[in-house]
């Protein structure tokens, strides 16, 4: 039977309906992670730098994706909360069409400045030529990739989360094939890892759009719509949280990566590369659950199902709090496996690796409470305070801890502090949803 926002959701429904989220987040993770893996075992320790280092700089130019799909979708479940589909369907439209057109012309104006942008962040040699290659080709596939982040969110809102997953399992499988044939056979280094991620996200934005133009696609399609400033400024906002938490990881990953060359050297990069590979598998739980349960929030916050809404916070942490334990436990556990994975190859580098991992797996303990509690106020149309939360979570706490605390721990007050900039951000979170507790009714 399928379920439908307008339900009421127990914890077992709850977990069916977002259960394809979170695996459909963890799949993205873990070919992103593939990725990494036969760069850093087929083409070598300074490719495998340089695709850490430009990384940041394309994530920030997808997020554009993810604000018009988290911030949209938000709108939209809130509309069909209040019962107007077709309205519903051209907001979608509208929001998705102007995503594709973003996508083309920061595709085109990065492709220009890419170099000097590359050299700027500290670049240099070959590591340099190594970023600016692999950064061009993906930059191809850019507008796709936005709409790939954006679809994730729209699966969701239209009640077809299976589909959102067969997409990114299509997707997925693609780019694992491709970087095998590619790079093990072909030899083609790192151009075939960048052909290949192209690829699967040209894929993950062309097959979304074949499904929504589909008359019979369910709650949500494709049809003509007109320009709404106002919705356009809406999604913005509603996403501004979504943007802000990618950008922000980002421009952080860009000040780990001048730290760690400072303290570490080139190991430093490589080390933190794979500590941010993981890092994308396990906070896709917490990710895919709190995008998952978005449109349900949206929908019963438009619908004025206040105690629907109470029920749905308090399973959430819940729900947060369990996964947290559990994943906390695992990469204990799993440290070492992963780092000689990854780095085996370089003993010294390995060592590194899994000491940082262990340090660092302690903030997956927290992370999950502000991630849940961003995504709810985005779901409830407050982009503000979700934009807020995330602000302080991922650039504000992250990059005080990240200056601060090297100065008296050397190395390891880098991997120390995500643990001290999560576990400030869990705390102001639960002071959010306790003080806005009285407004929203939940």
């Amino acid at each position: 039977m399928r379920i439908q926002l307008s339900d009421h959701f127990d914890y077992k429904r709850l977990l069916r309906f977002t259960f394809p989220s979170m695996v459909m987040m963890v799949f993205t993770s873990l070919y992103s992670v593939v990725d990494g893996l036969f760069v850093s075992n087929f083409v070598g320790k300074t490719p495998f730098a340089a695709v850490n280092f430009i990384m940041p700089v394309l994530m920030i130019l997808g997020s554009v994706g993810f604000m018009f799909g988290s911030g949209g979708s938000a709108l939209v479940s809130k509309t069909m909360g209040e019962g107007e589909p077709e309205k519903a369907r051209k907001l979608f439209s509208l929001f998705v069409y102007s995503t594709a057109v973003c996508g083309v012309i920061i595709a085109v104006m990065s492709f220009i400045f890419i170099r000097p942008l590359a050299a700027f962040m500290g670049a240099e040699g070959e590591m340099l030529d190594n970023c600016v290659l692999y950064g061009k080709i993906l930059l191809l596939s850019l507008p796709f990739f936005m709409l790939q982040f954006e679809f994730q969110s729209f699966f969701i809102t239209a009640e077809r989360p299976q589909m959102g997953l067969v997409v990114t399992v299509v997707c997925g499988l693609t780019n694992m094939v491709l970087d095998a044939l590619f790079m093990a056979i072909f030899s083609w280094g790192l151009v075939g890892a960048a052909a290949a991620t192209a690829v699967s996200q040209i894929l993950g934005g062309l097959i979304p759009i074949l499904y929504f133009c589909r008359a019979d696609a369910g709650a949500l399609r494709l049809a003509k719509t007109k320009i709404d400033g106002k919705a356009l400024l809406k999604a913005c906002t509603n996403g501004s949280s979504e943007l802000m938490s990618n950008i922000s990881m980002s421009i952080v990953s860009i000040l780990y990566n001048f730290q760690l060359m400072k303290y570490a050297g080139e190991n430093g990069i490589a080390a933190y590369g794979v500590l941010m590979y993981v890092n994308m598998i396990f906070l896709a739980i917490f990710i895919g659950y709190s995008t998952g349960v978005a449109p349900v929030i949206g929908y019963h916050y438009g619908a004025e199902n206040h105690s629907e809404l109470k029920g749905l916070l308090k399973k959430g942490y819940v729900i947060i709090g369990i996964f947290a334990v559990v994943m906390f436990g695992l990469a204990e556990l799993l440290a070492g496996t992963l780092a000689s994975i990854f780095v085996g190859y370089d003993r010294g580098l390995m060592e590194m690796t899994e000491r940082a991992f262990r340090i660092y797996s302690v903030s997956f303990l927290f992370s999950g409470i502000a991630i849940y509690g961003s995504s709810f106020f985005t779901a409830l149309n407050d982009g503000l305070t979700s934009a807020l939360i995330s602000f302080l979570r991922s650039l504000l706490f992250q990059v005080a801890a990240v200056i601060i605390l090297p100065l008296v721990f050397g190395i390891d007050g880098i991997w120390f502090s995500v643990v001290a900039a999560e576990l400030v951000a869990a705390v102001m979170t639960v002071l959010f949803i306790t003080g806005k507790r009285g407004k929203y009714q939940y």
